[in-house]
């Protein structure tokens, strides 16, 4: 806790505290007067009505007392001058000492004085000697899943609070704030910007091009990465100064898109790390129905892996004797080779071509359509707002919830919906509406808030995204470390260094399934990268290995053996 000397200079730097001070100041030097006053009035009425061995102590003992409305009792004047004197020193003692002395007192220095103690132990700056550190200027839902990855990377951060009672909340909370204005340059200065590993801003588009240009004006080099809700403002906040840009809408609705499987068995790339590809294929078409992964002999046939599998939005991770059931998605792993022969050996057309039903026309669900089109599939959005139709041909005016306005969409010959809508609660309401009029079709929801990442998976949704965990891993991936891809809300692959303690031990030794729940799926080493590697593969020192896992296996990983192997 700061000493009274450090509270004080908090409490007496600001200009308004000093002026406080000096109202409190002028008000008391007022109410003396006023007693002294009623003071030298009582004795000179006591000796008008011939009361003189009152003392001047008296006087001033007589004066608090009515003041203060204590009462009469021991000394009373005698005549009508007397008692209206004394009518007038209480009702003056009423408002100045019961009224206006509490009001002054507390609003001229109490609670400026507590604000003071508030803002004293309020960080506002970081050490000198800081470095290293991430930089965050906006406590969102991004920010708090960013927090959530930089704290299990090992990475130290500082989130700037302009406002000194949600700093001091925050701080309360376990987070580490310092407060300043976002726009004031002093303010990175002391969070030592020239310094700092990444700067985030995920605000709004307009006091993120102005952090970015205040920051330019601390330090050229530091890398910038900002958020930007409309198109027009990537080239704003580029020109201000921002090293990346992200429009995490566009973003949302691509990654949605490719969750899409059109109806078929076709093999999805969802993701890449450098010659590894990850898929996903629905099984539901193929002839892979009612083996086991053993009787499949995927890896024979294809040299293709199978990570794991989904069943109604639960991911469970891969074994021999998993059996592929109708409602099966597969997580494969393989170089494009392997993909385009698994296509070729289990690929069965769909019976129909039904449009892609999109619930929400903002810029999550254009997204998604438009990437939907760049893959060759039909799709028509559901949107209840007449300004936001942009083409009649593929938009269907009117309010999803309604059972026409889904069967003029297709609702019932479509393979797959898309709930792109920003409210949680719609999304969980319009996917169980549509689980419900077709049990059997593929839904894919959005969640603005990861608490409802579970409900939706409940609510009957095969796949579940979120801005903040793909904001999150996204710019995970800037900071100098492996990669990290989000394969689905809560599965991650990402590569790290080789721990010392496992270097030369064969993979199966190595046991790290058993050990942390995630699966080696790749080996990245200066000789090139080894897709599906043999499980007698010893695990060669300073090499990169790329793993699966949830995000509960990935923390019992860098637990046990760090992000980077140390």
């Amino acid at each position: 806790m700061k000493l009274f000397p450090s509270q004080l200079y908090y409490f007496l730097r600001h200009r308004p505290s000093r002026v406080n001070v000096m109202n409190l100041v002028r008000f008391l030097v007022i109410l003396t007067a006023l007693v002294l006053t009623y003071s030298v009035l009582f004795h000179l009425i006591m000796a008008w009505e011939g009361q003189t061995e009152h003392s001047w102590a008296t006087g001033f003992y007589w004066t608090l007392t009515v003041m203060s409305t204590l009462g009469f009792g021991d000394i009373t004047f005698n005549s009508d001058l007397g008692r209206i004197f004394s009518t007038v020193v209480l009702l003056s003692g009423m408002i100045f000492l019961l009224i206006l002395l509490p009001f002054t007192f507390i609003e001229f220095f109490y609670a400026p004085w507590m604000a003071a103690q508030a803002a004293a132990r309020a960080p506002n700056e970081l050490p000198e000697k800081a470095s290293g550190h991430v930089i965050l200027t906006e406590f969102d839902a991004v920010t708090r899943a960013l927090i959530g990855k930089i704290v299990q990377y090992h990475y130290p951060y500082v989130l700037l609070v302009p406002d000194v009672t949600e700093a001091l909340r925050l701080h309360d909370l376990g987070y580490r704030v310092v407060v300043g204005d976002l726009d004031n340059p002093q303010t990175y200065r002391r969070v030592r910007v020239e310094n700092a590993l990444l700067v985030v801003t995920t605000a709004n588009d307009r006091v993120n091009t102005n952090v970015a240009f205040t920051v330019r004006e601390i330090s050229e080099h530091v890398p910038i990465v900002a958020t930007a809700n409309s198109p027009a403002s990537v080239d704003i906040l580029q020109l201000a100064g921002s090293s990346h840009v992200f429009q995490l809408g566009e973003m949302m609705g691509q990654a949605l898109a490719r969750r899409v499987m059109g109806g078929d068995s076709l093999a999805h790339v969802i993701g890449r790390f450098d010659r590894l590809l990850i898929a996903e294929a629905i099984a539901a078409k193929s002839a892979l129905v009612g083996q086991t992964l053993r009787q499949s002999r995927l890896r024979e046939q294809a040299g293709i892996s199978v990570l794991g599998v989904w069943e109604r939005g639960i991911f469970q991770t891969a074994d021999p004797e998993t059996r592929i059931t109708p409602g099966t998605v597969l997580v494969l792993a393989g170089t494009e080779t392997d993909i385009r022969r698994y296509n070729e050996l289990f690929h069965e057309r769909p019976a129909n071509e039904a449009p892609v039903i999109i619930i929400g026309g903002g810029r999550v669900g254009r997204a998604a359509g438009q990437t939907l089109a760049e893959r060759g599939l039909d799709y028509r959005i559901v949107e209840q707002s007449p300004e936001r139709i942009r083409d009649p041909e593929k938009y269907i005016l009117g309010d999803a919830a309604d059972l026409e306005v889904l069967e003029r969409a297709g609702i019932m010959t479509t393979s797959t919906v898309v709930v792109t809508t920003h409210d949680d609660d719609t999304n969980i309401y319009l996917t169980i509406y549509c689980h419900r009029l077709r049990s059997n079709i593929q839904i894919i929801s959005r969640a603005s808030l990861e608490r409802n990442v579970a409900t939706l998976h409940r609510a009957g949704a095969d796949f579940v995204m979120s801005y903040a965990s793909m904001g999150a891993n996204t710019i995970v991936n800037l900071l100098s470390r492996s990669h990290i891809m989000m394969v689905a809300e809560g599965l991650d692959i990402f590569e790290v260094k080789v721990p010392p303690e496992l270097a030369g031990k064969a993979i199966a030794e190595a046991d790290v399934r058993r050990e942390t729940g995630c699966t080696i799926i790749a080996l990245d080493t200066p000789q090139g990268m080894q897709i599906n590697p043999d499980p007698a593969e010893r695990l060669p020192a300073g090499a990169d290995m790329i793993l699966i896992g949830t995000v509960q296996s990935e923390n019992r990983f860098l637990k046990l053996y760090g992000p980077n192997g140390d």
